[in-house]
């Protein structure tokens, strides 16, 4: 009989489904992380959707300069989401679906993310002790 790999366990899965520039769910679902971050609790979060288009390299390091502030710098999605991974090793993780990236042409993530396939979906699940689905269908 083969030994069964033990699953890491999390704290909170985030499932994020909507797209980035719909409303704010992806400012909610970063700030409710962070929160539980600084509980030194631990978060994953499973992109789904168009929510797969925050994590691409195209982004650059900044977004473009906002006409209210011209001075101003302000990081883009990738780099928001770089910057949370490198802060917290190994108590957050950012997860991109295979399908729904191919399906939108989001191919071209950070490094830091890492990859899963739906069918994996549930297992994700089960490794968490909460689950939180924001965005919709």
């Amino acid at each position: 009989m083969a030994a069964k790999i033990a699953q890491r366990r999390w704290d909170l899965l985030l499932v994020v489904t909507a797209a980035p520039h719909s409303n704010d769910v992806v400012t909610s679902a970063l700030r409710m992380a962070q929160a539980v971050l600084d509980q030194g609790k631990t978060v994953r979060l499973w992109a789904c959707g168009y929510a797969n288009m925050l994590t691409q390299t195209t982004h650059g390091e900044t977004k473009l300069i906002n006409t209210r502030d011209p001075e101003g710098v302000y990081p883009s999605p990738s780099r928001i989401v770089r910057d949370m991974l490198a802060a917290n090793p190994g108590k957050f993780a950012w997860i991109a679906c295979t399908a729904c990236s191919a399906e939108r042409g989001a191919t071209s993530h950070i490094d830091e993310v890492r990859f899963r396939s739906p069918m994996r979906f549930v297992s994700t699940i089960q490794g968490a002790d909460k689950t939180v689905f924001i965005g919709g269908a």
